[in-house]
């Protein structure tokens, strides 16, 4: 049998409330080899070892706290004697943490990220069961050198795409009109797709990482003020702004941007919207002054400009970033 990590942040996975109950409870208070007991047969499909490394609501995640797991996967990943990792990790913010081990991970393993809707007490809880096929997953030959790959409700998902699209249901995430990269039936793999950006050990932002540069995003809405980008601006040294339709805004913005953009801020253009794509747009940024975000949502979007602004600060350069990864 294969050898696989389990690397516990925390989340509703290991949640704990009234007995039964699936909502109003406290994520990040039952430790991963207690979930573990509850599952017995994982022990049927692989060697465990288990990595508690924090257990906190993913809402508690930070740019530090990434770094921090990004540095022990590579750690534990680093021994020959492990051939893959699962992350487990609260639903909130799991889609921003799965694109930045995407983007900064120097591993060919294969590393899942998972989670629960339900906490460990409720009836019916979810967690165990998507813990136990994303161990399936990691074992899986097919998982190696995929980059970053997500289990959840028997779909499988690339970490670069994946977003949460439902705040109650245990089916949470989707690919947005991407479609997902597979299925699962109990232990039973089915991939039928992969991705084509660059991930993990190919990218050009899996050397060391110290920081991450302050990204704000800022949210457009009929009647925004621009003051909220000159506010931004004075703490922050890209902004996302999440616009209107194809990422749109006002004029009253498009002056405020282009202002600010003279004075070294570099802005995304994305979207409050779920679908589409958000492409070049000469009449909503007539002077090239933002890199469009394509398909990835604004959470996503920060997390590549953070990367991008640690290699350069031109736009032009990072614009290639947005297209590549």
């Amino acid at each position: 049998m294969k050898t696989i990590a389990i690397i516990a942040t925390g989340g509703t996975i290991a949640g704990s409330g009234e007995k039964g109950k699936t909502a109003v409870y406290h994520a990040g208070e039952i430790d991963i080899a207690s979930i573990i007991q509850t599952i017995p047969e994982i022990n049927d499909i692989a060697y465990l070892k288990t990595f508690q490394l924090m257990n906190i609501d993913s809402n508690e995640m930070s740019s530090q706290r990434w770094i921090y797991l990004k540095e022990k996967i590579e750690e534990i990943l680093s021994d020959d004697s492990i051939d893959g990792a699962v992350v487990t990790h609260g639903t909130d913010t799991l889609d921003e943490t799965a694109y930045f081990l995407t983007l900064t991970l120097r591993v060919k393993k294969p590393v899942v990220i998972t989670g629960a809707m339900r906490p460990a007490t409720a009836t019916s809880a979810d967690g165990p069961f998507n813990l136990y096929q994303a161990i399936c997953l990691a074992i899986h030959d097919e998982a190696y050198d995929q980059g970053v790959l997500a289990l959840f409700s028997n779909t499988i998902y690339s970490g670069r795409d994946i977003q949460k699209v439902n705040n109650f249901k245990i089916d949470a995430f989707d690919q947005k009109s991407l479609g997902c990269l597979g299925y699962m039936q109990d232990n039973e793999v089915y991939f039928y797709t992969k991705t084509n950006k660059m991930h993990t050990s190919q990218t050009i932002f899996c050397d060391e990482i110290k920081y991450l540069p302050n990204v704000a995003i800022v949210y457009f809405y009929a009647g925004a003020s621009p003051e909220l980008l000159y506010y931004l601006a004075s703490e922050n040294e890209g902004i996302v702004i999440a616009g209107s339709g194809s990422g749109n805004y006002s004029q009253e913005w498009l002056k405020a941007i282009e202002d600010l953009s003279d004075a070294g801020i570099v802005f995304v253009r994305s979207s409050r919207i779920s679908q589409g794509i958000v492409y070049d747009n000469h009449v909503f940024d007539p002077h090239s002054r933002c890199i469009p975000s394509y398909t990835l949502s604004p959470q996503k979007a920060r997390v590549l400009l953070m990367l991008s602004l640690l290699k350069t600060h031109d736009i032009k350069q990072i614009k290639k970033y947005f297209q590549r990864y």
